[in-house]
């Protein structure tokens, strides 16, 4: 037996229109907020790969941006993750940094360059000890 056939009835007034979306909406009224008035107006010497190390704990004064970056960075972190745990854009994240840095709150460095080539030696044993599996 087969189940019986529905038809869909059409509603003669038309859809409302859809509600505006409430998720996670951006704010630029808080970015200003977190650079202060003369954020544009900094120069700053970091891309996404400066490591950023703390050398303090956060002082009372400190943001709540700034007190979050202090706790993340008691290891090595790049600006790009500082940047994609703190959902801030690279800018604002340099503007922050550039403020603590001055502060003395963190240190900057480049990151550790690897060697470039691997030694021959090295994948040849590589090489060999996968097509001995």
């Amino acid at each position: 037996m087969t189940p019986p056939k529905r038809q869909r009835r059409q509603s003669q007034e038309p859809l409302p229109p859809p509600p505006a979306p409430t998720g996670k909406q951006k704010n630029p009224e808080r970015l200003f907020v977190v650079a202060g008035p003369d954020g544009g107006e900094r120069d700053g010497d970091l891309d996404l790969v400066t490591l950023i190390v703390a050398r303090a704990d956060p002082p009372p004064s400190a943001t709540p941006e700034q007190a979050a970056l202090l706790r993340l960075c008691t290891a090595p972190l790049s600006v790009a993750e500082l940047s994609a745990y703190l959902n801030l854009p690279f800018s604002m994240m340099t503007v922050v940094l550039t403020d603590m840095l001055t502060a003395g709150l963190v240190t900057a460095r480049a990151p550790i360059v690897r060697q470039a080539v691997a030694d021959r030696s090295i994948l040849e044993a590589v090489m060999h000890g996968l097509q001995k599996l």
